[in-house]
């Protein structure tokens, strides 16, 4: 949804939780790995299968991006959704504009598929996408040999890939990027270049947990990958044949049941992601429990429990970005001032998620202290009455302060539908969530 839209999406009120609950939750598919599973199944050899992937707007996306270039994908329902996609081996045979929309992984990854397409591939995405960074991507593409041309602002979005200019692959030095995805980006098409891609870090790399993600699902999927130390990640030119993937739920979407039994004193989620899942959002079910929430973990998933009371605590949200709006919003229902660090990737967000996250907690009364790349929280002063929560067009912002909104009476949220980016029954599991 674009903002235009966005203005005529009316405002949603929050029904407080008036008693604790005892629930099961079962998120849709992971974002993260339906993303990257489908680079990798487009770029393989025959049909490959994903089982209950995310059916989201930034997943269907890159789904029919990748689909008009070339690998065709057919989708059947029983008891779970299955996408078919017929891998192309190694070259995308179509050509022509992508549009993304606001997806950022969608269309960084995109960037780097399309180097292995036969014709020219221009890759373009909303306004907000248009300003979001992919310069870094486009320079290590060029670094690897692809022609690549900005045909809008320079080195933003759209972008121009040249059409069997071919990415043989090679070796880059690497400092600290905007976003780990286009790292991630080019280990997923690197199985398909004639010397694969060597990745060395000269700074620890933006995100790493993400990166961890994404050679944990080449290995899986039988690439090649060497990682001989931590400062470098090896994947060897070896193409994948098809293959079966069932899709986990997605921690970055169970983090806000989890954190919706953590702010309701004796409530209870359980949801099915097993605790050793690589998915890096897991990691905030340990903020959590750093905060006072009990959690119970085990191979058939994750618990958390309100404690009487959450206490502040200072916290590192590197490792789990996309869990940090949640986290800061999970602040506002604890007890002191809670410290939010290792959050410079969320200025370059859906939005400047730091400022977003400042703005709409300050309609609630909290005192919040945003910085470059942290954010402190002190909800003593805040108050009550009715507040609108402006979303940013952010998927993230409207779900966390949906679920603030169990614990806070008058809260209601503006432009509600932007959850279809990620998350499209999130409404539907929060009211079921209080059945």
């Amino acid at each position: 949804m674009n903002e235009r839209d966005a203005e005529l999406d009316p405002a949603r009120a929050m029904d407080v939780a008036e008693r604790a609950f005892d629930r099961v939750m079962s998120p849709p598919g992971s974002k993260s790995l339906t993303n990257r599973a489908l680079i990798l199944a487009a770029l393989s050899r025959g049909e490959s299968l994903l089982r209950a992937p995310l059916v989201s707007e930034d997943t269907c996306g890159l789904r029919d991006a990748l689909a008009s270039l070339g690998a065709s994908v057919r989708v059947s329902n029983s008891s779970v959704e299955v996408w078919h996609m017929q891998g192309c081996d190694g070259v995308l045979p179509g050509g022509g504009r992508v549009d993304l929309g606001d997806g950022g992984t969608p269309s960084r990854f995109m960037l780097a598929a399309a180097a292995l397409a036969a014709r020219d591939v221009v890759v373009d995405g909303s306004p907000r996408m248009r300003e979001r960074p992919v310069a870094e991507g486009i320079e290590l593409l060029r670094r690897l040999g692809v022609t690549v041309q900005g045909t809008g602002q320079p080195e933003h979005l759209p972008v121009t890939i040249q059409g069997d200019s071919g990415c043989a692959g090679g070796v880059l030095e690497v400092g600290r990027t905007a976003s780990s995805q286009f790292i991630s980006a080019l280990l997923l098409i690197a199985p398909w270049t004639a010397g694969g891609i060597t990745v060395r870090f000269t700074e620890p790399p933006t995100s790493r947990t993400y990166l961890e993600l994404t050679v944990d699902l080449l290995r899986r999927l039988g690439a090649t990958v060497e990682m001989p130390h931590a400062d470098m990640i090896r994947v060897m030119g070896t193409p994948l044949e098809s293959f079966e993937l069932g899709i986990e739920p997605d921690a970055s979407s169970a983090v806000y049941w989890w954190a919706a039994a953590a702010m309701v004193p004796g409530a209870r989620v359980h949801v099915p992601i097993p605790d050793d899942s690589m998915q890096p959002d897991l990691r905030a079910v340990d903020l959590l429990e750093t905060m006072g929430a009990r959690v119970e973990r085990s191979a058939d998933g994750i618990a958390v429990t309100g404690p009487d009371e959450l206490h502040a605590a200072r916290l590192d949200a590197e490792g789990c970005p996309d869990a940090a709006v949640m986290l800061a919003v999970v602040a506002a229902a604890a007890r002191g001032v809670t410290r939010i660090d290792g959050l410079h990737t969320l200025r370059v967000k859906e939005t400047d998620r730091i400022h977003a996250l400042a703005c709409e907690l300050a309609k609630t009364g909290c005192t919040v202290r945003a910085l470059s790349d942290a954010i402190e929280i002190d909800p003593s002063t805040m108050s009550a009455g009715q507040v609108s929560i402006r979303t940013w067009n952010d998927h993230r912002m409207a779900m966390a302060f949906g679920v603030l909104g169990l614990v806070r009476a008058g809260v209601s949220i503006e432009n509600p539908s932007c959850v279809n980016k990620s998350y499209p029954g999130f409404w539907d599991d929060r009211a079921a969530l209080l059945d």
